[in-house]
């Protein structure tokens, strides 16, 4: 058998059991975000970036595929990391980040 047919692909999860979540180390250094824009743009970004905590954190404890990040899951995740629990439209983010990730 060739040596390229045992190595995993990049998808692929080595681990023989789940991981445990590890709670985040330290947050990035924050940076001001640019005056002069409309309030939407500064509400939609900060969901943005929220959602996108939120999957990073779900991928991290085993939930893969969009179906099972319902908005039950998604808000202990939030409470598991520190953040205040997200609206639905963030919920739906979140999977719509997880669909198209794959």
């Amino acid at each position: 058998m060739p040596a390229a047919a045992l190595k995993p692909l990049p998808t692929q999860s080595t681990s023989k059991r789940a991981v445990l979540m590890d709670l985040p180390y330290e947050p990035v250094q924050k940076r001001p975000l640019p005056p002069g824009r409309p309030r939407e743009w500064y509400v939609t970004h900060n969901r943005r970036l929220k959602a996108m905590r939120l999957a990073i954190a779900l991928l991290d404890s085993g939930v893969y595929v969009p179906n099972q990040a319902r908005n039950e899951k998604i808000r202990s995740t939030a409470v598991t990391i520190g953040v205040h629990p997200p609206s639905d439209t963030t919920c739906h983010m979140v999977r719509a980040l997880m669909r198209y990730a794959r």
